[in-house]
């Protein structure tokens, strides 16, 4: 890369309010990431005018300077300098910027942040509850009995299905306080401590606290005089994040103050005994009552008004997925289940889901453009399976009115289940499968509930889609001249387009421009197999602007990336999620796995070469946990592409279809002679 004028760098630093409106300062390998003190003072007019700088946007609390790979490197180190300030990690300045959120966003995040490691063990139970369901519920294979009852050698089957099922749910407190303990910055190991301590056998279940309150037959504690419930609490949410704060905050105060010598002896034993205590003679009792009141009080609201809260529940959830919102929830069904026996407002999730597949399904009829057909397919298809975000973002929210009509849809289904008062055992499996989660003498009213989710989102985005159409027909009529010079065109691009086709390559129609087959050409192939999707799909500005440079998408099939051509690693990212390459020709081409992926610090991936290291094409470059990505609630979806301001570069040709890695184009950069 060309060296920088540190003038831009100083119009960069003037731009986004002066030095002492940088709270903090990093970078990843696009971009700059600030914590600014106040926001509004940033000249977003004089960053669009400075070369260095191919896009801003602000998320989370972050602003974000997109510079572009390898430069980013320069500019910082000289924003850096200049300023004086001292380096600052990604996670410092996210730590500040989340302090720039309401505190509302700021407990969305955390118990966003809490649960969803723990989603694969909820998920895993969930649909295992529903197969036992099956195997143990009256009435589905014969009148008035289970399957075990006609056929009793399933039943020991049944019976270890269960207890492998039900583990995760008994012991849901091991889970949260890992989770917790690990996100509020303490020891996880002791957190899963913390959470065996709350449920252990020598305490009474709290599933059986009510019967034992009512008989008067409670153990209790003596503690000189005073009385403590001897309870544990199984399926509680509250008691086991409210003491896994207190004890990651113990942990932290002992760990600045104890000499290292004695830290082992100390911290820990104190540490957890300080929080046992609190546990059970304060926090659990007061959490206890809280959650039964929150709980109660959801009930009684349901119970009263069902019709319009299964309409604003089921109608609205969607929304909350946006916003991110719906995470929160994941607590409020656990312990509904854990105090209940039941949940009311998993059943409108799954429908929900449903609901939103079927409206992105109908937009493959409307859509002209393959590529968008495939999106609507294979995210209607992920929704109907219970992830919704594909779907969501990638198609209904960007025409806005197959969202609609999937609000619709669910908000109906959602007022028919409340009414009914349909139940799931378990959560964790959303969509279609969702049915497994649902008590099976409920199953009838849940699947008419399906019915009205496939059919309204669907029929109604499919109708107005081709309402629309039909408009934009009539009113998209042209001058004789302007038609016949529309025809030729679109004789001579459809020429092209055959041309290319019979080479066994699909190309979008933005990029029929011919190449001169006297220029150089510089072939990329697939790094990694998938499905080929533009950048604007891509959950990023930075790269759906293409503030960056031209390329695409691959949405990943397996974790591996391998070299598109000869040539070397000009630029192995330090968490190993992004790498620079350089060809024989001098061309430089980006690919970043996943989005925000740089936030893992590495974990999940494994390299293969090293900054410098020479490649042939074909060679295994890295490969990374798809599952470890989505855990951590991050997109897997992987641009490549080639970064603007390289010399003689003069049409990038970009293709769609499958992408099977080394097999097929993915993009074609043509040279200057």
């Amino acid at each position: 890369m060309a060296n920088i004028d540190r003038k831009n760098v100083e119009r960069i630093i003037e731009a986004v309010g002066g030095k002492d409106n940088i709270e903090a300062a990093s970078h990843c390998v696009t971009r700059l990431r600030f914590a600014l003190v106040d926001e509004n003072k940033v000249n977003s007019k004089a960053l669009d005018e400075n070369e260095l700088v191919k896009g801003q946007f602000s998320t989370q609390g972050q602003f974000q300077v997109v510079i572009g790979p390898g430069l980013v490197d320069q500019v910082y180190n000289e924003m850096i300098e200049i300023t004086g300030g001292s380096r600052a990690t990604k996670d410092d300045v996210k730590t500040l910027a989340s302090k720039k959120q309401n505190p509302l966003q700021r407990a969305v995040k955390t118990l966003a942040d809490i649960f969803i490691p723990i989603l694969p063990a909820i998920v895993m139970a969930g649909l295992l509850l529903g197969i036992n369901n099956i195997l143990t519920g009256p009435g589905i294979f014969y009148a008035g009995q289970s399957l075990i009852d006609v056929h009793p050698e399933w039943a020991d089957v049944a019976s270890i299905i269960n207890l492998i099922a039900s583990t995760a749910f008994a012991f849901l407190p091991v889970l949260i306080g890992w989770s917790a303990v690990r996100q509020f910055g303490g020891n996880p190991l002791l957190g899963i401590v913390l959470g065996l301590i709350l449920v252990n056998p020598d305490l009474m279940s709290a599933y059986q606290y009510a019967d034992a309150k009512l008989a008067g037959t409670v153990p209790v504690w003596d503690l000189f005089g005073f009385a403590v419930e001897k309870i544990g609490y199984q399926g509680q949410v509250l008691p086991v994040l409210v003491s896994a704060y207190i004890l990651a905050k113990i942990e932290k105060f002992l760990n600045k103050r104890v000499h290292d010598s004695i830290k082992l002896l100390v911290v820990a034993p104190v540490a957890l005994l300080v929080t046992g205590f609190l546990a059970f003679i304060i926090v659990g009792p007061i959490t206890f009552a809280i959650g039964n009141v929150l709980t109660s009080g959801l009930i009684s609201i349901f119970d009263s008004v069902a019709a319009l809260g299964g309409l604003i529940y089921g109608g609205l959830y969607s929304l909350l997925v946006i916003t991110g919102m719906h995470h929160t929830f994941l607590a409020v069904d656990i312990q509904l289940i854990g105090s209940q026996g039941g949940t009311f407002l998993w059943p409108m999730l799954a429908l929900a889901n449903i609901a939103q597949g079927a409206a992105a399904l109908a937009m493959m009829f409307i859509a002209k453009e393959q590529k968008a057909k495939g999106l609507a397919v294979t995210s209607s298809i992920s929704a109907f399976l219970g992830v919704t975000e594909p779907a969501i973002f990638g198609v209904n929210v960007r025409h806005r009115y197959p969202f609609i009509f999937g609000m619709i849809g669910s908000g109906i289904a959602g007022l028919l289940l409340a009414i009914n008062n349909v139940l799931a055992s378990s959560i964790g499996v959303g969509g279609i499968p969702g049915f497994l989660s649902i008590f099976p003498n409920q199953w009838g009213v849940f699947f008419l509930g399906m019915a009205i989710v496939l059919v309204i989102p669907f029929t109604g985005t499919l109708l107005y889609g081709k309402y629309r159409m039909s408009n934009r027909a009539d009113d998209s009529s042209v001058d004789k001249g302007a038609t016949v010079e529309s025809v030729t065109n679109e004789t001579a691009s459809n020429a092209s387009n055959e041309a290319v086709r019979s080479s066994g390559a699909a190309v979008s129609p933005k990029n029929e421009a011919s190449v001169d087959s006297e220029k150089l050409t510089v072939e990329i192939a697939a790094p990694l197999s998938g499905q080929i999707v533009p950048l604007s799909e891509v959950p990023d500005p930075a790269f759906a602007e293409k503030q960056m440079g031209q390329g695409i998408a691959i949405m990943p099939s397996e974790g591996k990336v391998y070299a598109p051509f000869d040539g070397t690693v000009a630029h192995l990212i330090k968490s190993k999620h992004a790498l620079i390459l350089t060809d024989t020709n001098g061309i430089q081409v980006l690919i970043h796995v996943g989005i925000n992926t740089v936030s893992l610090k590495g974990e999940g991936f494994t390299a293969y070469v090293e900054t410098g290291s020479s490649i042939t094409k074909g060679q295994l470059l890295l490969e990374f946990d798809q599952e470890r990505i989505k855990q951590a609630g991050l997109p897997i979806i992987t641009p490549i592409i080639v970064p603007d301001g390289q010399e003689g570069i003069q049409v990038i040709k970009e293709y769609d279809g499958d992408a099977i890695q080394n097999q097929n184009l993915v993009l074609r950069v043509s040279l200057a002679p």
